[in-house]
């Protein structure tokens, strides 16, 4: 039976993109594209869940996020209130599989146990499918250094999930943590292209490694599949809570809407650098992450203007 008020080219589209499977013989609750999205859930500041729900469902995908933890503001505040929901992750996921929910993408985010790690990778096992897109960003430290909250020992068992992951993206920090060698600024693009294979052989097959300091520009650096390029854009102010989750939400959202990966990032790039620079201009503290929220409608013009 047709559904009214919905164009039948999204239906058409939703059929092609999954094998011709009739979207009417689906269940219910898997008739639109979705991504699960395991991180923490910040009240404040513009991170984790709070940046990616917004993010990935302007780009018209269903965000569905799975807590690891709530806080009242993140950790680069003062202060903060926190709510581990460890012991709360296998029950909540064992709802979505009562309901048979199938998704198109699997993002990563903050992990801040082992045992959090470990239930990420029975979630993988279970829900993860030969249509499913794997997002993996390894959170863990920058300039060189882990994160305090984060031990050696937790940043060796990150290094797990990367067998399950299509895209890993580290920033440069944590994709030399991954791959076991030591951190400096002054990589070159080959040093740069030798990394990406070496972590390509635990499993993922397109990595950006994000966040790469050039002076006056900052470098995002594309390997998929053996083809690698240095993306640049101009630096916008200091470093702000939330960028990174900004950027993977963006990527995560083009991947399973079958966006080429460099497009991807340079339209990621170009969306932070935009929002940065109004962000600025309002004087927002560093603390409180990106004003993203005045330009939203950008991110799902190209698929609207598609539809239309």
């Amino acid at each position: 039976m047709a559904i009214p008020n919905v164009p039948d080219i999204c239906y058409h589209r939703l059929e092609q993109e999954r094998g011709g499977e009739s979207v009417q013989n689906r269940s219910d609750h898997n008739r639109q594209k979705k991504i699960a999205v395991i991180n923490d859930f910040c009240g404040f500041g513009r991170c984790s869940i709070t940046a990616a729900l917004p993010v990935i469902s302007a780009m018209h995908v269903q965000c569905c996020p799975l807590p690891t933890a709530v806080f009242s503001d993140h950790t680069g505040f003062e202060s903060f209130y926190r709510v581990d929901l460890t012991e709360h992750m296998a029950p909540y996921s064992a709802q979505w599989e009562k309901l048979s929910l199938q998704f198109d993408g699997i993002a990563t985010g903050y992990l801040g146990s082992a045992r959090q790690i470990d239930l990420v990778k029975d979630f993988l096992t279970r829900f993860k499918t030969e249509k499913t897109k794997v997002l993996i960003d390894p959170v863990m430290g920058d300039y060189g250094r882990l994160y305090p909250s984060f031990t050696q020992e937790l940043a060796g068992r990150m290094h797990e999930l990367l067998s399950h992951a299509d895209l890993l993206t580290p920033n440069l920090t944590e994709a030399c943590i991954l791959a076991g060698i030591s951190y400096r600024e002054d990589f070159s693009a080959t040093e740069l292209e030798a990394l990406c294979e070496r972590l390509s052989e635990n499993g993922p097959s397109s990595i950006v490694v994000s966040g790469i300091h050039l002076g006056e520009e900052l470098g995002n650096f594309v390997w998929s599949d053996g083809k690698a390029e240095l993306l640049t854009t101009k630096r916008v102010g200091p470093c702000r809570s939330g960028t990174g989750d900004v950027f993977s939400a963006i990527l995560a959202a083009d991947m399973v809407n079958g966006v080429e990966l460099m497009r991807s990032v340079q339209k990621a790039a170009s969306f932070i650098s935009k929002t940065m620079a109004y962000t600025l201009a309002l004087g927002i503290p560093e603390t409180d992450g990106i004003c993203f929220e005045e330009f939203l409608w950008e991110l799902g013009k190209p698929e609207r203007e598609a539809i239309l």
